[in-house]
């Protein structure tokens, strides 16, 4: 299979959803963001889930250069 040329546009893109979930995640574990009916302690887990997500994301994607 031929490796896909990647594009200025998917980089950026790529770029804004890690910047995103990073935020996200982040709110929910200092409970900037909050859902009123979820216990705190599940909303901060679910943000560690996306952090760590996003970051594992970041290192398969410089490995897989």
């Amino acid at each position: 299979m031929a490796k896909k040329e990647i594009g200025v546009l998917s980089v950026i893109a790529w770029l804004t959803g890690i910047i995103v979930s990073l935020a996200v995640g982040f709110g929910m574990i200092y409970d900037t963001l909050s859902i009123p009916v979820v216990p705190t302690i599940v909303t901060q887990v679910a943000g560690w889930i996306v952090v760590v997500g996003a970051v594992v994301s970041v290192i398969m994607a410089l490995f897989s250069r």
